[in-house]
């Protein structure tokens, strides 16, 4: 069957609708227009945080959330949205002295590296990946990409505006707990909203604090309601969003170096170990065995990432946001993200919603980032967690310590000087050390480590032994 061409349902109340299959159009679109609503969240805030143009992601997301479906033949229904996982490498890039073209030239070689291990996935299994990056070194360089950029939120965007900083920050905790359902799961998105709109009204009540107005709609009345994104002016370095010139960002061919490809790279580790875990989520969700189907998804994102910042958009990958959509509704028709794909990608030709985002103030992005860079450090905590990594055992433990603290350390605008011409950011030196300190300690390692160093908790071979019965693994004896 013609992945263009669904068989019609009209489900009873609660029965789900399989990815070959769809409502009537009508419904079909209003469950395009919620995906498109579900992503443009942080869709949009990214590429604002990576200083690049906020049009083009969405539009660029549409292109690659149909390039995604037509790889995976449409039997992986989803939506692939902006990456956080890149952030910091587009940080450390710019406080290297590169620009937008840096950032989107560093983040396509990742994505041709991400397609590739897609490949690798897909004739070797998902066991090659496990073997090189088990679950403890994917989980430790998830959590150095977001605590490398704690500096990022507090030393960046929190000094524009303290105040409004935290407020956003309460408000998106609340939202994020407090609500349920859908809204629950796009608070940041509800928080920036939240913290723009408040900010506009401080301003007009005459609340202090900040030097001028927090927030300036100047160029949002000169933008045109259609057109395409303008080109990117020629040699800007440096961030434009921190230095509140956005509106020189827009396309671009992107720039390469192996230096700054390599500030990006780590992202790769991140985004692999998210695609299968959102392949993983979407097969226990339709009752699907998607296994055949990971390394497609894998390479699909890749793809995705590399057509995407050909022209200067930013990077892709599938979405959590989406995914919990699919969960609520029981709907995963992919005729619905070829809507929300086409919405988006119209939604890109409207410059005045561009205007309107890089108008967003700083402290507001200083509340999100507070948040948002926690959370992204915290997934990887999340992957110990759910894999049952052992930290009583010095193979984990040691090389995983080591990288963390160093990434975390160096922050985006530490380097580590190799040589007078090539130097290493945190996150890069960071995954070196635990990727390659993690695989040197299994060589060196005895059979028996108990004994080799102090560790907390049950070490050695009784660390992996079954509990007793009534006993928590892991737990005191």
């Amino acid at each position: 069957m013609s992945m263009f061409k669904w068989d019609v349902v009209d489900p009873q109340p609660g029965e789900a609708v399989a990815p070959h299959q769809r409502l009537s159009w009508g419904k079909t679109a209003g469950l395009g227009a919620q995906h498109v609503i579900a992503m443009f969240g942080a869709t949009f805030v990214f590429p604002i945080i990576m200083g690049l143009d906020a049009n083009l992601a969405i539009m660029m997301s549409g292109i690659a959330t149909i390039c995604f479906l037509l790889i995976v033949k449409g039997k992986v229904p989803s939506y692939l949205g902006t990456s956080a996982s890149f952030v910091g490498g587009a940080a450390a890039i710019y406080s290297q002295g590169g620009g937008p073209a840096d950032v989107t030239g560093a983040i396509l070689l990742s994505g041709v590296v991400l397609a590739l291990v897609g490949v690798a996935i897909h004739y070797f299994g998902a066991g090659a990946v496990n073997a090189v990056l088990p679950p403890v070194v994917t989980g430790g360089v998830v959590m150095l990409i977001g605590f490398n950029l704690a500096g990022v939120a507090t030393n960046v965007y929190l000094p524009a505006d303290p105040w409004m900083g935290m407020i956003t920050m309460l408000a998106v905790i609340l939202m994020a707990v407090g609500l349920r359902g859908f809204l629950g799961r796009v608070a940041i998105f509800l928080g920036l909203i939240f913290g723009y709109v408040l900010s506009w009204v401080f301003d007009l009540i005459g609340v202090g604090g900040v030097e001028g107005d927090r927030v300036n709609w100047a160029s949002i009345s000169d933008a045109p309601w259609f057109g395409f994104p303008d080109k990117t002016v020629a040699g800007l370095v440096g961030n434009q969003n921190e230095l509140g010139n956005m509106a020189q960002v827009g396309w671009h061919l992107p720039d390469f170096s192996i230096t700054f490809a390599l500030l990006a790279m780590p992202a790769v580790i991140a985004l692999v170990a998210e695609n299968i875990g959102h392949v993983k989520a979407v097969s226990g969700m339709t009752g699907t065995d998607l296994d055949p189907y990971v390394g497609r998804a894998v390479a699909a994102d890749g793809v995705g990432t590399v057509i995407a910042t050909s022209v200067g958009g930013s990077p892709t990958t599938t979405y959590a946001e989406n995914i919990g959509v699919m969960a609520a509704t029981r709907v995963y028709s992919t005729a619905a993200y070829f809507v929300a794909a086409g919405v988006a990608i119209l939604l890109g030709f409207v410059p005045k919603f561009g205007a309107i985002v890089y108008a967003t103030p700083g402290g507001v992005l200083a509340g999100i980032t507070l948040v948002l860079y926690g959370m992204i450090g915290l997934l990887g905590a999340k992957i110990w967690i759910e894999n049952h990594v052992n930290f009583a055992n010095p193979v984990n433990l040691v090389p995983v310590a080591a990288g963390l603290i160093v990434g975390i350390g160096f922050g985006t605008t530490g380097f580590f000087e190799v040589t007078d011409n090539f130097t290493l950011g945190g996150i890069a030196l960071g995954t070196i050390i635990i990727v390659g300190g993690y695989h040197l300690a299994r060589m060196v390692a005895p059979p028996d480590i108990e004994g080799t160093m102090m560790a907390v908790g049950r070490t050695g071979a009784h660390a992996d032994a079954p509990a007793a019965p009534g006993q928590r693994r892991g737990a005191p004896e």
